[in-house]
């Protein structure tokens, strides 16, 4: 499926269009080049599904936990860029969310790929010309 997001201004619009699109699958690698618009997009993704929190890049954290208020439960959101080798990846415990059964969204997963789930959803995003973004799944 391919979602056009034209501005800032129906984000949400298309964040929700993936909700309602994105299957039964938990575990969503989001693919793009910087500036894309990948922890954007996963932070509309985390509003549309009532999270709370503040939403903010994992990147030094590698990952953020938050609440979704409506069903209480945790969504995963990861940011792999920083990662040098794949042991810090094994040492953070990555298996306990993967197969949690909770969403995980994957910032930078070409990193880690060979620990991604067989079942994991490919998820890229690219900037087109006229400054819109598509993300396809």
């Amino acid at each position: 499926m391919k979602i056009n997001i034209k501005s800032l201004d129906n984000i949400h619009a298309a964040a929700k269009l993936f909700l309602e699109h994105k299957g039964n699958g938990t575990v969503f690698a989001f693919y793009g080049k910087m500036g894309t618009g990948k922890t954007t997009f996963i932070k509309a993704l985390c509003e549309c599904l009532g999270v709370d929190d503040v939403i903010t890049s994992p990147t030094f954290a590698i990952v953020n936990e938050y609440s979704c208020l409506q069903n209480n439960e945790h969504i995963y959101h990861f940011d792999f860029y920083r990662i040098k080798k794949l042991e810090e990846v094994y040492d953070m415990g990555y298996e306990d969310y993967f197969y949690s059964g909770h969403l995980c969204f994957i910032e930078w997963p070409e990193l880690i790929e060979e620990l991604l789930p067989a079942d994991a959803t490919k998820v890229t995003i690219t900037t087109n010309n006229d400054g819109s973004r598509t993300v396809e799944f």
